[in-house]
């Protein structure tokens, strides 16, 4: 009985922080750029690149970019929801894309490239639909992102994982040369979300 307790009580700490593990999926235009905001975000443990929202299984990027399968391009974000909760991570997205373009993100444009947030719970959709409706009443304008129950999400190539940290000046020439920064602080002035890096 002594070791089954004395084992209970050393993995104890590793099950709580289990449990306050959460994740999420936000489509926000190149995944790129959203795997290098969010992870710049205290609680957040992990972001995958990938894909969602389509019809074609294991779909590649080349597939989603041309079009025709139906996926966006998207991030898996993994959170510690002790630390960070899902409305700040809510927050924080509507002011880093600009929810008001329904072609793309930016310049890149089509459906691959749309702005989508996935919910996976009844409480999720809540949230996420109250966090919607506070983003555009401060922005006085109407958001075309879409609230969607999450489907099968599909991890993208090794290549797209990191993407900026493994390759920082031409993620960097990309950026700035597609205006994300610009444009989002265009649209969101002092509330924008993640400042350009200098």
């Amino acid at each position: 009985m002594l070791k089954w307790l004395t084992l209970a009580l050393a993995l104890a700490p590793a099950l709580a922080a289990a449990e306050s593990l959460k994740t999420t999926i936000f489509a926000g235009g190149c995944f790129w750029c959203v795997e290098s905001d969010f992870d710049r975000v205290e609680g957040v443990v992990e972001t995958v690149s990938g894909y969602i929202g389509g019809r074609t299984e294991n779909p590649t990027y080349r597939e989603v970019v041309q079009g025709g399968t139906g996926h966006a391009e998207a991030v898996q974000i993994t959170y510690d929801a002790d630390i960070v909760s899902y409305e700040t991570l809510l927050h924080l997205f509507w002011r880093s894309v600009d929810p008001t373009d329904a072609g793309g993100q930016f310049c890149d444009r089509g459906e691959s490239y749309r702005t989508e947030l996935y919910v996976a719970t009844p409480e999720e959709r809540a949230a996420a639909e109250a966090s919607k409706a506070a983003a555009a009443e401060a922005l006085g304008q109407a958001i075309v992102t879409e609230i969607v129950d999450a489907g099968p999400f599909y991890v993208a190539e090794a290549y797209h994982q990191d993407f900026y940290a493994k390759n920082p000046l031409r993620y960097s020439v990309y950026r700035k040369g597609c205006r994300r920064d610009a444009r989002v602080q265009e649209l969101w002035g002092a509330e924008m979300a993640f400042a350009p890096k200098s």
